[in-house]
C-alpha cells in the first residue's frame, strides 16, 4: 500500500498563520531556527493523531498573534484514494472535517484507523517514534511483519529424538500448554517420587523384620489338615459323651431339688401332726358346740392326709429319678481335652511358619510394586524433564532461527531479540537495536538518524506499505540510503527564512 501526503493547509498553526505545502516526492523544508520548520511535519501527525511526530500531546495554538480558529487539512492519497482530513480547534473544542464535511471524532478516528496503523505509520514516518516505543512493542511491531518461522523449521535444527517428541505432542497440544503441563507434572512426580521411595524402604525395613523361614507350605498346610482332621474327630467324641454328662447332670440337679423340697415337707409335719383341736372358735373366742369341733378334728385329718399324699409323692419322683441316675454314665472328657490341646500345640510352630512365609510372600510383592510404582514415577519425571529440555531447545534455536531471519533484513544495524536469565539460562524475550556495537541510546544525532532511516525502511518492505519519511535535522549527516516513499527533509540555514520547496522546483 502506497501512502502519499499532496497538499497540506495550515491556518493559525504555531506559527503559520496561512500556509499552503504541495508536497513532492522530495520536499526540502529549511530556514534559521524558530522560522517553523518542524511544525511542518508536526501538523502532519496533528492532524491524523493529534500528536506530534513522537507521539505526544501538544498544543498547536500560535503565541503572539490573535487567532479565532486553528486548522489543518492533509490532503493524502491512500492506493490512489484521494482522502482530505482536517483537525481544529475553536474556542478550545476540537473539531473535525472528512472531505470538508464536519464529522464526530469517533467517525474521524475510525477513519484514520482504518487506513493505516498508528504505531507502525508513525514508525515509517518519523525514524525517531519507533526508539521512543517500550522495548516490548518495538519488538512486537517488528515482529509482526516478519513471517513466522514454522515448527518444521525448527525441529529440523533440533537433535532427533527431541524432533520427534515434540512434534508428535504438538499435535494435540500447543507448546506453551505442554510446558504448563510438564512444569506441573515434574513438580508432581518430584514429591511422589520421594514418596514411593520412602514406601519402598519401609516395605523393605519390614521384610527384614520377617524372620526367613524354610517350609514345605504344601506339606504344612496337609499336616495341619490332618491334625484338625483328628482335632474334629476327638472333639465329636468328647462332645458326644458332654451329651451324656449333661443328662447325668441334669438328673442329679432334679433329684438335689426334689430332696430339698422333701425335706421342706419333713420339716412340716411334726406341727400339722402335733395340732391341738381347740373347743373354742379363733375368732370370736365363744365355746365350740360338739358338732362345730368334730369339724375342726375332721379337717385337721383332711390336711394330713393331704400332706402325706404330697409328700410321698415327691418321694416317689425321687426314687424314679434315682433310678434313672443309675442307669446314666458320666464319662470324664479330660484326656480327649488334653489331646486335643497337644494337636494344637503340634500344629501352632506349623500355622506360624505357613504365616510368616506368607507375610515374606505378601511384603515381597507389595516392595515389587512399589518399586514398579516408583520406576514409573520415575519415568514420568525424567519424560516431563526430557520434554521440557526438547522446548528449552526449541524456544533456544527458535529465537536464534528467528535473530537469523530478522537481522539477515539489516545490512548495518544488529538487532536483539532475546536475552537469557543468568539463573536458569533461560531466553526471556527482548529487544534492543545495536549500530556498530553501541546502543541505539548512545549513538550520535546523523548515526541515530541513519539508524532510523534503515529500520524504518525493513519495516516498509516488510509491511508492504510504502508511507512518508520524514528527517529532521538533515544538515548533521552528510550521506544516507534515500527511504523509499516521499521525503521530507528539514535543515537548519542560519540566516533564511523558512523555504519549501519540492524535488521538481529544485530542479
Amino acid at each position: 500500500m502506497r501512502i502519499q501526503f499532496q497538499k497540506l493547509t495550515l491556518k493559525n498553526y504555531k506559527s503559520h498563520r496561512d500556509l499552503v505545502v504541495e508536497f513532492g516526492d522530495l520536499t526540502k523544508i529549511s530556514g534559521d531556527n524558530a522560522k517553523g520548520k518542524s511544525s511542518i511535519p508536526e501538523s502532519l501527525c496533528w492532524t491524523l493523531y493529534g500528536t506530534d511526530a513522537l507521539g505526544s500531546k501538544l498544543d498547536p495554538t500560535p503565541i503572539g498573534y490573535d487567532f479565532d480558529e486553528v486548522k489543518s487539512e492533509l490532503l493524502l492519497n491512500v492506493e490512489d484514494k484521494q482522502v482530505l482530513l482536517g483537525r481544529g480547534l475553536s474556542k478550545g473544542k476540537a473539531k473535525y472535517w472528512i472531505n470538508d464535511v464536519p464529522s464526530k471524532a469517533t467517525e474521524y478516528d475510525e477513519l484514520v484507523h482504518s487506513l493505516f496503523d498508528k504505531d507502525l505509520f508513525l514508525s515509517l514516518f518519523n525514524p525517531s517514534y519507533f526508539f521512543t516505543m517500550h522495548p516490548s512493542e518495538q519488538r512486537a511491531l517488528m515482529l509482526r511483519y516478519v513471517t513466522t518461522l514454522a515448527n518444521k523449521e525448527v525441529f529440523g535444527q533440533l537433535p532427533t529424538a527431541q524432533a520427534d517428541k515434540l512434534a508428535e505432542l504438538v499435535k494435540k497440544h500447543s507448546l506453551t500448554d505442554l510446558e504448563k503441563i510438564h512444569r506441573e507434572n515434574r513438580t508432581k512426580q518430584d514429591k511422589a517420587y520421594i514418596a514411593a521411595q520412602s514406601r519402598t524402604k519401609t516395605l523393605l525395613e519390614q521384610l527384614n523384620r520377617v524372620p526367613e523361614i524354610v517350609v514345605d507350605v504344601v506339606e504344612a498346610e496337609a499336616k495341619i489338615a490332618e491334625l484338625e482332621k483328628q482335632i474334629k474327630e476327638i472333639e465329636l467324641v468328647a462332645e458326644s459323651s458332654r451329651e451324656g454328662n449333661r443328662a447325668y447332670d441334669n438328673t442329679e440337679a432334679r433329684i438335689q431339688s426334689l430332696q430339698e423340697q422333701i425335706s421342706a415337707s419333713a420339716a412340716k409335719w411334726p406341727s400339722l401332726r402335733d395340732e391341738a383341736i381347740k373347743d373354742t372358735c379363733r375368732t370370736c373366742k365363744r365355746p365350740l358346740d360338739d358338732g362345730s369341733v368334730e369339724a375342726v378334728k375332721a379337717d385337721k385329718e383332711q390336711r394330713k392326709g393331704q400332706y402325706q399324699a404330697n409328700h410321698k409323692a415327691l418321694v416317689e419322683q425321687r426314687k424314679a429319678l434315682e433310678t434313672e441316675l443309675a442307669s446314666l454314665e458320666y464319662i470324664d472328657v479330660s484326656e480327649q481335652l488334653e489331646k486335643i490341646r497337644k494337636l494344637g500345640e503340634d500344629m501352632q510352630p506349623l500355622t506360624e511358619a505357613i504365616n510368616l512365609r506368607t507375610r515374606r510372600e505378601q511384603l515381597e510383592q507389595q516392595i515389587e510394586q512399589a518399586k514398579a510404582a516408583e520406576a514409573e514415577t520415575l519415568a514420568s519425571h525424567n519424560e516431563s524433564v526430557f520434554i521440557l529440555d526438547a522446548i528449552k531447545a526449541f524456544q533456544a534455536k527458535g529465537a536464534e532461527l528467528q535473530a537469523t531471519k530478522v537481522q539477515e533484513l539489516f545490512t548495518t544495524l544488529s538487532i536483539r531479540l532475546f536475552k537469557q536469565n543468568k539463573g536458569d539460562g533461560e531466553l526471556k524475550p527482548d529487544f534492543e537495536i545495536e549500530m556498530d556495537g553501541k546502543a541505539y541510546r548512545k549513538l550520535s544525532l546523523s548515526e541515530s538518524i541513519r539508524a532510523g532511516l534503515e529500520l524504518r525502511d525493513v519495516l516498509s518492505q516488510q509491511s508492504g506499505i510504502v508511507a512518508p519519511c520524514f528527517v529532521d535535522n538533515a544538515e548533521s549527516i552528510t550521506r544516507f540510503t534515500q527511504p523509499n516513499g516521499q521525503l521530507i527533509m528539514c535543515r537548519v540555514v542560519a540566516g533564511q527564512e523558512l523555504k519549501i520547496e519540492t524535488e521538481e522546483e529544485a530542479q
